[in-house]
């Protein structure tokens, strides 16, 4: 019988394992080898060994690169976090209008990346766009300013509409979340007097916890691997304002035709979401999967 079941476990998890092998373990075991390569992706490459590595920590471009991708990281977690979690909060009540508003909120999951890149792009454009619309109506400044141009907002802007973009899924995650609290505990803390502040502070933000810790360590890892978005937005401009660490791997891998160099950028890229999400869990403690529910 154990054997058996053993069997069943094993063959449930072999889809699992064979798509994992096939989508992420043998391109990442691809990309170290073409790590050590220069290659232009066409004629004989020739082995290198670590000369692409030590390039990286010259590579002005590739230091700011990083720096970027990590100030995306932060302005993406301290944008969608506190909005996807109030949403998140106040959709997960049974009001029948919360319900027709999520609708409206979770809009954005439906677009592709490009889609919204693009509409994106017509919102801010400098002639016609919608925030030049706004700004003259209202009277603000000249109306007509190129703000994917500028770059001392671009990065921000990009930011945004990253946020924009992601915030209807974390709302899910902590709207999936706020459901599965008690109401016994709020009946508790309402009988004991509490206000709404308090029992939001003392009650539904500590039963969130690995909610918070889920939808922390997908937004930072995340913000590892734009490009599609910022591609459509900005192309990594002005100059290099917006030009993130995938941003600069796809250059020097696909423009700059350095398939060994751009390879070394990926690696980094995912060896720096991988040590992240293992900090982040033990930071949190969510490596431990004990129970929220635990000693009620």
């Amino acid at each position: 019988m154990t054997t058996r079941m053993n069997m069943q476990r094993w063959l449930m998890i072999t889809p699992a394992v064979v798509f994992f092998a096939v989508f992420a373990l043998v391109p990442m075991v691809m990309a170290v080898y073409f790590s050590g390569l220069d290659w232009n992706g066409i004629g004989k490459a020739t082995w290198v060994g670590g000369a692409n590595w030590a390039q990286v920590f010259h590579d002005t471009e590739a230091l700011k690169a990083l720096r970027l991708t990590i100030w995306v990281m932060i302005l993406s977690w301290l944008i969608q976090t506190p909005f996807s979690l109030l949403l998140g909060v106040y959709l997960a009540s049974g009001q029948r209008h919360r319900a027709v508003l999520a609708v409206f909120y979770f809009t954005p999951l439906l677009f592709s990346s490009t889609a919204i890149g693009i509409t994106w792009s017509y919102i801010f454009n400098p002639n016609f766009g919608l925030v030049t619309a706004l700004l003259k109506a209202l009277h603000i400044g000249s109306g007509m300013q190129n703000w994917m141009g500028n770059p001392h907002v671009a990065l921000f802007i990009v930011a945004l509409v990253i946020a924009w973009q992601f915030i209807p899924f974390h709302t899910l995650l902590y709207q999936g979340g706020a459901r599965q609290i008690p109401d016994s505990l709020y009946e508790a803390a309402r009988i004991d007097g509490a206000r709404p502040l308090e029992i939001f502070f003392h009650i539904t933000l500590p039963q969130l916890k690995y909610t918070f810790a889920t939808s922390s360590i997908l937004i930072l890892t995340g913000s590892l691997t734009y490009f599609d978005l910022i591609y459509v937005l900005t192309s990594g401009g002005p100059g290099d304002a917006t030009n993130v660490l995938a941003m600069d791997m796809y250059k020097q891998a696909f423009v700059n035709q350095h398939i060994g160099y751009g390879s070394v950028l990926a690696v980094i890229l995912a060896i720096a979401g991988v040590l992240l999400s293992l900090i982040m869990l033990r930071a949190t403690g969510f490596n431990r999967m004990e129970s929220q529910m635990e000693g009620m």
